[in-house]
């Protein structure tokens, strides 16, 4: 009796995927903006490309920023929402947009301080310093306008409405495409603006997609914005909270931003033909890992509602088991698709020389396993930041980095100069190393009985 009433209470593999698709074509969207904006400045010559990909690089941190501490901000959403409360619904998403405007604030005055020192001194040549500042200095309203519209996503992905921001990029990406064609190339009478062509189209569409969810936020959920109180009594007791919370979530996006580029320069040793392999396929490990992150972050968001309605620890177990069955589809959907990429390598790189489509042959074995332990990996991790044990997370992102990938990293390159696909491996045994931490602190089972509300 008690199994079935479970099997009533918990959401099937069929909820979390109506979740999960919307959120990984988001991303997709979401990463193919930046595709798009290169292969429209293209023509203009490999400088403007030199002036976009430096302004972008700033441009990222801030975004990636934001994106984290959204994503806080979302969690505490959907456990305010699973507790059936307007009052704690409405204080989450104010903390969340008063930090989200005060870290882009933050960083507008940084980049207005420092910005065209920082690009001066690594541009090539004074014409990619000035298209790149001139970029970044446009870019930086798209900066300001996701600040509030990341935190209206959280608010709409944490209630369970992950199709609002899903249409919100339907509107912004075609907006993005024909607005920067337009002003990069001077058609129909507008001027011809370049590079700066691309964040003036950024831009508007950044502003089209927040106005949609502003007005959704205001037609469906005007009650919960206007709702009487704050949650503690207080507004800056909850945000401080709120704060503790988030932290550790930027945190650990901070510290891979970090790793990631260290890691980056260290693969510029190694020979141009593997670097060149390295550098064509992690983009393809980030976008075709999509969908197995977007079910992970369905079941975080999923994990945290149930939390906030205090579901019984039988209930929590059956969704869990229910999520892991859907998440290792998901993982061989994913090794399937980076089997096609490899087969397909000599098609899609038609011009690479042999020595780097044999490098790219030698990262098959470990995409064909990867996406297992980093889609399991993925599901405890958002399960206990669902549960408010962010901290842990961060610690294990963190030693997973620093303890692992990057000193092992530099130890295969500099002074053991082995092969790229020993130095590929290392990956997967970043996942494989954070595994036992996540799985062994999942089982222990303290995190189904979180009080989310309290923390």
């Amino acid at each position: 009796m008690q199994k079935t009433t479970a099997l009533k209470e918990t959401p099937t593999s069929g909820d979390l995927f109506a979740m999960a698709w919307p959120l990984g074509l988001k991303a997709m969207m979401l990463h193919g903006i930046v595709v798009i904006d290169a292969f429209l400045v293209s023509p203009l010559g490999e400088n403007a490309l030199a002036a976009m990909g430096l302004a972008g690089a700033i441009a990222g941190l801030l975004m990636g920023v934001i994106f984290a501490f959204s994503n806080a901000t979302q969690i505490r959403i959907a456990q305010a929402f699973g507790a059936a409360g307007p009052v704690t619904l409405k204080t989450s998403f104010y903390c969340g947009l008063f930090i989200n405007v005060g870290m882009s604030l933050l960083g507008l005055i940084a980049v207005i301080i420092w910005g065209d020192d920082l690009i001066a001194r690594f541009a090539h040549t004074d014409l990619i310093a000035e298209q790149a500042i001139s970029y970044l200095n446009i870019f930086l309203f798209v900066v300001l306008f996701e600040a509030v519209g990341q935190c209206l996503a959280s608010h709409f992905n944490g209630c369970g409405k992950t199709k609002v921001p899903f249409l919100s990029y339907l509107i912004a990406v075609p907006v993005n495409i024909a607005l920067s064609y337009v002003l990069i190339h001077g058609m129909y009478g507008f001027p011809e603006l370049g590079v700066a062509g691309a964040a003036w189209g950024s831009a508007v569409s950044s502003l089209a997609r927040v106005a949609y969810m502003a007005y959704r936020a205001y037609r469906d959920d005007y009650d919960v914005f206007t709702a009487s109180g704050w949650s503690r009594d207080n507004f800056w007791t909850a945000l401080r909270r709120h704060w503790v919370f988030a932290l550790p979530i930027a945190g650990t996006f901070i510290s891979m931003t970090i790793g990631t580029q260290v890691c980056t320069l260290i693969y510029a040793k190694m020979s141009v033909n593997e670097f060149a392999a390295m550098t064509l396929i992690l983009p393809w490990v980030q976008t075709a890992g999509t969908f197995g992150m977007a079910w992970a972050q369905a079941t975080g968001i999923t994990a945290a509602q149930l939390l906030g309605r205090q579901l019984d620890a039988a209930s929590l177990d059956v969704f869990l088991r229910r999520a892991w069955r859907g998440t290792f589809v998901a993982a061989g959907l994913v090794s399937l698709t980076y089997l096609i990429v490899i087969l397909c390598s000599g098609w899609i790189y038609s011009d690479l020389q042999a020595e780097t489509t044999a490098a790219l042959w030698m990262f098959l074995p470990v995409l064909l396993v990867l996406p297992f332990p980093k889609g399991s990996n993925a599901i405890c991790g958002q399960t206990l930041r669902a549960a408010g044990d962010t901290l842990y997370v961060m610690n294990v992102f963190v030693a997973g980095q620093w303890a692992c990938k990057v000193p092992l990293t530099l130890l295969f390159v500099v002074y053991l100069d082995l092969s790229v696909g020993w130095v590929f491996s290392l990956v997967l045994v970043e996942e494989l190393f954070k595994f036992p931490s996540f799985h062994l602190r999942i089982f222990k089972g303290g995190w189904k009985s979180a009080q989310v509300i309290d923390s």
